[in-house]
């Protein structure tokens, strides 16, 4: 019954999402025949079907998980929420080196390390996107960078 439970409430969530992914993402230029709008689109579509199989037929096997484990995947579920509301007004490389390096050293890696290595994955990821790829993500504080 909590699996069902579970599913469901996860179900109504990628509904919202669903609604979001049709109604509010319209992009003004199509850059490719797939454009920007298709992927959320698709991704809300297989999880809705995904999840539709679970309530109709769950597992049955009940999940052993630790206490500890839990309040990781919360917190790690607020870093993304957190990291969604800061990513515009900060920009892609401080909002990505605050996220990569608070769940690096969640994930038990020194804080100095955690900090080194947020701020080379997001510094990489920035140029390799928007210089190679050509992709406008939002520079932030960092403007002068694009």
């Amino acid at each position: 019954m909590a699996e069902r439970l579970f599913y469901g409430a996860l179900f109504i969530l990628t509904l919202g999402y669903l609604y979001f992914a049709f109604v509010t993402i319209k992009a003004p230029i199509q850059y490719d025949p797939l454009g920007p709008e298709t992927w959320p689109r698709l991704l809300g579509l297989l999880m809705a079907v995904a999840l539709a199989i679970r309530l109709v037929r769950p597992s049955g096997v009940a999940p052993d998980v630790a206490r500890k484990t839990i309040i990781r995947l919360a917190v790690v579920a607020g870093f993304l929420l957190l990291y969604a509301i800061l990513f515009q007004r900060l920009g892609f490389i401080l909002s990505t080196w605050g996220f990569c390096s608070a769940v690096t050293w969640l994930l038990g890696t020194r804080p100095v390390k955690a900090v080194i290595f947020g701020a080379v994955v997001s510094t990489v990821t920035f140029f390799v996107f928007t210089d190679l790829l050509d992709l406008n993500l939002p520079g932030g504080l960092l403007e002068f960078l694009d």
